[in-house]
């Protein structure tokens, strides 16, 4: 199969999956229900999967078979065809959803098989940028400080116009610190990393321009995919927080000293796609009207360079 052939069945097979799980998370926005909104994403995605005309492996999923009993990783899904990773967050944001809060959305990313790394779920060092800057201009070795200077200079504004994004938390003190310094703008947020780093890649609708800190490792992956449709920049390594953390990563052969660019995460081409549950940033949230669903989404192929935006109406389901 052509690789046009392989991007327009897995960017159909992305779109209908996170546009089904958006559906599903959003009819319990708002309910403090977290757990269910995101059992409802992991339904409606798997049921979505199931028949998709691929065939299909979780690399990245809601955990192990014995903690998650549907798209766990290993999973096997399709109806057959080309073979591809998978990687989900049916509902990044499950207290945004139950809160009713912005920016929650679903996500999934599909590649050939041996696309997507298989990160181990741990915390994750992560540093990005969208496209349009020279290659190697963030360092995920270099100071906070220097990375908003550097990046300053090659959009040509102050510090003060630079917008850092981070995870609201006690481990990001010293990040937050030394921006204030140096005088850049940040916007803290509640969760939703790989949303933080997705918003870089369209900086100008997002207000976002770079991306701090760490989170999960395996919501850095579904990240690197956006940033690699887009042309981004990441860097990123994992921390692992107990020598058990450490071993465990050993043992899927990874360097947990090692500093991953975008081609250690994302080895080849790959689908991204995303729709929103709640309103944000990036997307519409689900509209419920007159027995329809109107759900807003994005589906970006690196294969084709390919970058769509769509808005599906469906019957309720």
């Amino acid at each position: 199969m052509s690789d046009a052939n392989t991007a327009f069945i897995l960017s159909l097979i992305a779109q209908n999956a996170t546009e089904v799980a958006a559906i599903a998370s959003a009819k319990l926005r708002g309910f403090g229900r977290k757990n269910d909104a995101d059992q409802a994403a992991v339904d409606a995605m798997r049921r979505s999967f199931m028949t998709a005309p691929f065939s299909g492996k979780v690399v990245i999923g809601e955990g192990e078979i014995d903690e998650a009993p549907m798209l766990y990783i290993g999973e096997e899904l399709g109806a057959g065809g080309v073979k591809a990773d998978i990687a989900v967050d049916p509902l990044e944001g499950t207290k945004l959803c139950a809160n009713d809060a912005p920016n929650a959305m679903t996500v999934v990313a599909l590649a050939k098989a041996g696309g997507l790394l298989h990160a181990p779920d741990m915390y994750m060092d992560k540093l990005a940028i969208g496209p349009g800057y020279p290659a190697g201009l963030i360092d995920l070795d270099v100071s906070p400080t220097e990375n908003v200077q550097r990046l300053a200079k090659a959009k040509g504004v102050p510090v003060s116009e630079i917008r850092a994004c981070l995870l609201d938390r006690d481990r990001h003190k010293h990040i937050i610190e030394d921006l204030r310094k140096v005088g850049a703008g940040i916007r803290l947020i509640p969760d939703g990393d790989v949303a933080g780093v997705f918003w870089t890649t369209e900086a100008a609708r997002s207000g976002v321009d770079i991306y701090f800190g760490s989170g999960g490792a395996p919501e850095g992956v579904l990240a690197a995919a956006a940033i690699r449709c887009a042309g981004g920049q990441m860097q990123a390594r994992l921390k692992p927080e107990n020598e058990q953390e450490a071993e465990r990563a050993r043992a899927m052969g990874r360097d947990v000293h090692a500093k991953l660019t975008l081609d250690d995460m994302v080895p080849g081409d790959v689908v991204f796609a995303a729709s929103g549950v709640t309103h944000g940033s990036m997307f519409d949230g689900v509209h419920f009207e007159n027995g329809e669903a109107h759900v807003d989404t994005l589906v970006w192929d690196s294969f084709s360079k390919r970058k769509s935006r769509i808005r599906s109406i469906y019957p309720q389901i």
